[in-house]
Order: structure tokens, then sequence, then C-alpha cells
């Protein structure tokens, strides 16, 4: 069996950034993306689903995985092509998410800056098309290489192919047909920071940063985030739990018009709006909030968080209670980011 290790009945607590207790009936190690195919007849002669796991920092296990857990454990990176503007970067999908922005921007490579400190692997950005402070990682993808489980293929997708949208892509929607094993991204090497978002300007300032670069970009955001969200070594999370409402214009309008202070931020689309789920949280009152282990954050109200002993059950009935809560006081429905493993997020 080259290219992947299996073991039985394997322990998912510590494989998950919430540290809630769950077991996979199957665990595969692949090192080589070659090998899923031969992987994947098996694990269909199993008759069990099967689930890619990166470093377990966007799901929430509501119970066991009945099937196999294929961890990805290739880690490469290197510049596929460069010139004076700009390069094509490659990079295997075991890769730490924030390496890749340190390597990139030792190399002078720019784009990926407001995104640093972004928990989780390469392999799972472009299925979440991860996002943070104004940037999106679909800004910067050329291209994504895919196993096809129902043809057995390795695919590449371009930009278009993948349907990326808010947190959102075609991984995501058809996550039982595909399984990202490396992204291939366009780095400028000069491009306009952006630095209106979220107190950026501020901690530049407090840095005594003049003349920021794409890496004192990267330093602010990376303070910024240290900050605000707890360290999940130390407190069980998995970063935001819920995404950023998209309401309409008109419904946006008649909640500033009753709550002024409520944050707003475009969405490209002049009948849309994005509002801040933090912010409609706190003031349905339930930032701090805690009931035995499980609770919110008292350093960000998006953050749900794991005490010590909390089960997934528990904090998705509590994340299930803080949606409704925000739906009764606003008329605005909650959803989550994080995969929620062994139950619907709606009950």
């Amino acid at each position: 069996m080259s290219g992947y290790q299996l073991a039985e009945n394997v322990s998912l607590q510590g494989r998950n950034t919430f540290r809630v207790p769950a077991r996979a009936n199957m665990m595969a190690d692949v090192k080589r993306p070659e090998a899923l195919a031969e992987l994947f007849d098996f694990a269909m002669l199993r008759n069990g689903p099967v689930m890619v796991l990166g470093e377990g920092s966007n799901l929430l296990f509501a119970d066991d995985y009945p099937g196999v857990v294929i961890c990805l454990t290739m880690s490469d990176i290197r510049i596929l092509s460069e010139n004076a503007s700009g390069a094509l970067v490659r990079c295997d999908a075991g890769v730490n998410w924030n390496d890749l922005v340190g390597w990139t921007l030792a190399r002078g490579l720019v784009g990926l800056e407001n995104m640093a400190l972004i928990p989780g692997t390469v392999g799972a950005a472009p299925i979440q098309n991860i996002g943070a402070y104004g940037a999106e990682v679909r800004e910067s993808i050329e291209m994504v290489e895919a196993f096809q489980r129902d043809t057995g293929q390795i695919k590449r997708l371009s930009n278009a192919d993948c349907e990326f949208a808010y947190r959102d892509s075609l991984f995501k929607r058809e996550a039982d047909r595909w399984v990202v094993t490396a992204v291939e991204l366009r780095l400028p090497r000069e491009r306009e920071l952006r630095l209106e978002y979220a107190g950026v300007r501020e901690e530049l300032f407090s840095m005594g940063v003049e003349q920021p670069r794409a890496v004192h970009v990267a330093e602010a955001i990376s303070r910024i985030r240290t900050r605000k969200l707890p360290n999940p070594a130390l407190v069980g999370n998995a970063g935001s739990f819920f995404k950023n409402p998209i309401v309409s214009a008109a419904q946006t309008d008649a909640l500033r018009d009753e709550h002024p202070t409520l944050p707003v931020y475009p969405t490209g689309d002049e009948s849309l709006r994005k509002v801040s789920a933090a912010w409609l949280i706190e003031q349905a009152g339930w930032k701090g909030f805690r009931e035995g282990d499980a609770g919110i954050s008292s350093q960000h109200a998006l953050v749900l968080v794991n005490h010590g002993s909390a089960t997934g059950p528990q904090l998705l009935a509590l994340a299930r209670r803080v949606a409704a809560s925000v739906s009764d006081k606003f008329g605005v429905a909650l959803e989550p980011e994080p995969r929620i493993i062994g139950a619907s997020f709606a009950g």
C-alpha cells in the first residue's frame, strides 16, 4: 500500500482545534496524491464515507465519524515561473497556511498578507475560500489541483471552474466529490496595500511604521488576531464560528435606522450588504457567555469556545441558541462558517 498508511479506531480529539472527543473508524495518512485512487477504492469497499481532514481548524465534530478520515501530508512549496512583476507559486495541500504566507513574503511576493495567521492548511483554503481583513484567497488562485473521486483522476481546475463565492466554493458544495491536493497562486511583487479594515492602520501606527510594506501588514494583522482571538492551543475553538450575513440593502438600511452603530460592509453588489455577525451576537448579549465548558469568547463574540470538556453536541446546541436569539432580535439569519460533522446546523 504505497503512498499511505492506515490505522483503525483513531481518536480525533487531538486533530480538531475545538478539542472535542470524536473517533474515526479508520484514518489514512497520505504521502502522495497518486495514492488516492487506490485508497478510495479501498474505502468504497468498506462501504463507508470519506472525509479529508487538515488541521481540523474549520469543523465541529457533533458525532463520531463512521468512515475513513484522510490526512494529506504532502508539504512542498515551489515557484513554477517568475518574472520582474511576480511569480506563480505551487503549494501542496498539507502545508500550514500561515507558513505559506511567510514563505511568499520572504521572497518578495505579496497578496496574502491580509490573511496572515488564519489557521488551517493550504488544502482547506480554496474549499472555504478563506479571507480576512478585506482579502480572499480566490483573488490569488490561478489553479487548484484536486482528485476527482468519481473518475479516480487528478484534475486541474481554473479559478472560474472553482466557482468561488463568499466562504464557499465548488469543493465545499461537492465535498464528497473532490480532494484538493495542491494550489497554484499568482502573486505580484507590488500591490496596493489594503489598510482600511478593522484597525489595521492604527496597529501599524502603534508599531511605528509610517511607510508600510506587505510584511508590515502581515505583522499588524497577526498582532490584531492574537489579541482578539483566543489561542486554540489554550482554549478550544475554530476561530469565527458564524459568517457575516449577507442581507438586502433595504433590510440593511432599516437595521441601520434602528441601530446606527451596526457595522456594514460592501459586497460588490449594490443590492446586497454584509453586516457584522460579531456586533449582532454581542448586542444580543452572548459575548463572554458560558454554560458548563461551552461558551462564547469574551475576546470576540464570533468565537465559540470549549473551556475544557465540552462536547460537540453541547457546542452545537449553544450555537443554535445564539443564532435563534439573533434572528428573534434582528430578523437576520446566521450561518456557521465551520463544517459540522454528524449533524445539521438547522437541527
